[in-house]
């Protein structure tokens, strides 16, 4: 008798364990990067910088009168915001995950316990979108983009698709709980100036090819370091354009006069085998043209994933 009540109490448990799991909140699918938002300090040699040199086409911005999108696709863009008081020597606002469903990533988020989780707010553009703050205090937003993104005419631009950003990281490990443990971004590479040593660590998002690149460089602790300067925390926080050919994206940017601004003296085969190009936006933000593939093996560790496309 005691048996078959032991037994029927594990079905029990059993069964509501069941359904308490079905009945969770399920991670929506990351597919790739959506913006990164940095500030400025001169709005006219920004806008200059994405528009002439880089080819991008200046819009609205829908969470905020006082921004700007400089797109290139319709779906990814550089947002830029004017300088706080207290920016000191960051230049960084956020970086921005596009998501199947920002309510339900929020909700994700929630169920899991994950604390800071802004208001979902919604855009006159039909986007949708919610704030929260990693490990390590960065902004992060995920965004929903509207159902019918509307079409983006930029035949200047020197590429169409962001295919990475980066920015200052302290602690690998800090960071991991979140972008690999709780959003699934899966390992893609790492290397360093050095062989053997670590100070890029770069992961994919778990429903496409973009990554996030953690900048090793800040030591023990969190926040900006008290000695960093605005131009060495520029070389860490950027985003990246991929490129067929850096080499050939580079003749069309001197062939058009168009490098009037700080830059690489030309294209060169980065640790990871890929041609890449950096040019500095007016605050010192780093654009990183990179090729889509490697050219040659890489430093440290092999690619662990496909590489984003065109």
């Amino acid at each position: 008798m005691r048996t078959g009540i032991f037994a029927a109490s594990l079905l029990c448990l059993f069964t509501a364990g069941a359904l308490t799991a079905q009945n969770a909140p399920q991670r929506p699918k990351i597919t790739g990067l959506s913006h990164l938002a940095i500030y400025t300090s001169d709005p006219a040699a920004t806008e200059h910088y994405f528009t002439v040199i880089l080819g991008a086409v200046r819009v609205g911005d829908p969470e905020t009168i006082q921004g700007a999108r400089y797109m290139i696709s319709a779906t990814q863009f550089i947002e830029v915001l004017p300088l706080p008081a207290d920016a000191g020597v960051n230049r960084l606002d956020h970086s921005a995950w596009n998501v199947s469903s920002a309510e339900d990533m929020r909700r994700y988020l929630a169920a899991k316990g994950w604390k800071h989780l802004g208001p979902l707010e919604h855009g006159s553009d039909g986007s949708r979108w919610f704030e929260t703050l990693d490990p390590e205090g960065n902004k992060v937003q995920f965004v929903q983009p509207p159902a019918h993104p509307k079409p983006i005419n930029a035949p200047n631009a020197i590429g169409h698709h962001i295919i990475h950003i980066g920015f200052l990281v302290h602690s690998r490990a800090t960071e991991d709980a979140f972008y690999r443990d709780l959003l699934g971004f899966r390992p893609y590479w790492w290397g360093g100036m050095q062989e053997g040593k670590m100070d890029w660590v770069s992961q994919q998002v778990p429903n496409g090819h973009d990554w996030l690149e953690y900048m090793l460089s800040a030591g023990p602790g969190m926040g900006i370091p008290a000695s960093m300067t605005q131009r060495e925390l520029g070389v860490l926080d950027h985003f990246s354009i991929g490129e067929v050919s850096v080499p050939a994206a580079y003749e069309i940017l001197v062939k058009g006069d168009r490098l009037d601004c700080r830059h690489d003296q030309g294209p060169k085969i980065g640790r990871d085998g890929k041609y890449q190009f950096n040019l500095y936006d007016p605050d010192g933000i780093r654009t990183e043209l990179m090729n889509f593939h490697a050219t040659e093996k890489p430093c440290c560790s092999p690619f662990t994933a496909a590489d984003p496309a065109e």
